[in-house]
């Protein structure tokens, strides 16, 4: 894969991590970023914040591909594949017990935080954020199924 492909993967990763759904223009390789409708409480103001993206990708709709957010359970399977590569086995019991309980995004940001794994973890995470956006970008568009 070419350099200035991988630069979009990755910067499209980023932005997905961020909380943004991603728009790349195939044909032009440009990138719209545009926070996830769920995080705006009034329609209208998410349309005014981002009419011009909005109607950027609208007029255009056919020349791009959208790469939306991870929903909870991606998010959830990620933590899951870290957790199983672990070579701390007390940590990896720790966060076993993590994810079987209540708030286990809270509590597994908290425990990785205050952990020697901090940068592995974000590591991983970036890898897998990058490999469902090239699978994505690739097929033209996955399933959530798919995606992980």
């Amino acid at each position: 894969m070419d350099n200035s492909k991988q630069n979009i993967i990755k910067e499209i990763a980023q932005e997905l991590d961020c909380g943004f759904d991603c728009y790349y223009n195939f044909k032009t390789d440009e990138i719209i970023a545009i926070p996830s409708f769920s995080q705006f409480a009034d329609e209208q103001d998410f349309k005014e914040a981002f009419s011009d993206s909005l109607e950027k990708v609208k007029n255009h709709n056919a020349d791009f591909i959208k790469i939306e957010t991870l929903e909870s359970f991606e998010s959830f399977k990620i933590m899951e594949l870290f957790v199983e590569q672990l070579p701390d086995e007390n940590l990896k019991s720790d966060l076993e017990n993590v994810l079987a309980n209540k708030k286990p995004f809270h509590n597994f940001k908290h425990k990785i935080d205050h952990s020697n794994f901090r940068q592995n973890w974000f590591d991983f995470k970036q890898s897998k954020l990058e490999k469902i956006v090239e699978t994505t970008l690739n097929s033209g568009k996955a399933s959530a199924q798919q995606r992980i």
